[in-house]
């Protein structure tokens, strides 16, 4: 983020974070030396897996994607969109949840963990995103994926100034995982625009800024709004 320099302090921070991601289960962290950190391509490419398709989203997939610049350039259309609904974590409550409960909402899903420190670094952007969009017709689905308690999610949260965002979680790394399947999720964080029927319009492997004119214009494409 800011002027796109890593200090020492910060390097030696991605560093260890690095580090603890392959502890954690050999999870890929990015970082770049500049710019957002993610990387754009072409069209993110699914698995075998991923056979539950929603051939109807093709055109408003590739209309999201060309939007897609600047910050937010990373942000891929979905080759072919895709059923995400079957995605299971906890919800706030504590309680176990599908995306299938946010039917009705387009979504901004990003997973993250505490060890990953581009993930902790675009929390309080994604907590900005949601304050000033969500509501009955977006949010920012937000899942951490640290193994163990709440306890140091919940902590990191708390100390950064969180408080827009809900609480996801997923201590098992099934949404990775099921992710990672479909050729979706190379490392952390990785997020997905998802429409309100549950389809994958499209995904990035990286961080951003969320808080920037980019987001926004990307948002609104992706709610049908003029850009």
């Amino acid at each position: 983020m800011g002027n796109g320099k890593l200090n020492l302090p910060a390097l030696r921070l991605i560093m260890l974070a690095a580090i603890a991601g392959v502890l954690a289960g050999g999870v890929a962290v990015y970082v770049s030396g500049g710019g957002s950190g993610n990387q754009p391509g072409g069209a993110v490419a699914q698995g075998p897996a991923a056979s539950d398709s929603c051939p109807a989203k093709a055109e408003k997939a590739n209309t999201v994607a060309a939007a897609a610049v600047g910050d937010v350039a990373a942000m891929q259309a979905a080759d072919p969109p895709l059923s995400l609904k079957f995605l299971a974590f906890d919800g706030p409550d504590g309680k176990p949840m599908t995306l299938a409960g946010h039917a009705g909402k387009t979504l901004l899903v990003n997973v993250w963990a505490t060890w990953c420190a581009p993930c902790r670094a675009e929390m309080p952007e994604l907590d900005a995103l949601q304050a000033k969009r969500g509501g009955s017709g977006f949010e920012v689905v937000a899942i951490n994926v640290d193994t163990g308690d709440d306890a140091k999610p919940k902590k990191f949260l708390t100390e950064t100034g969180v408080k827009a965002l809900d609480y996801y979680r997923d201590a098992t790394m099934g949404v990775f995982n099921a992710l990672k399947e479909r050729a979706l999720a190379l490392g952390l964080p990785v997020t997905l625009l998802v429409d309100p029927e549950g389809c994958l319009i499209a995904a990035m492997n990286g961080p951003a800024n969320w808080s920037g004119p980019d987001a926004a214009r990307l948002i609104d494409v992706a709610l049908g709004a003029n850009p």
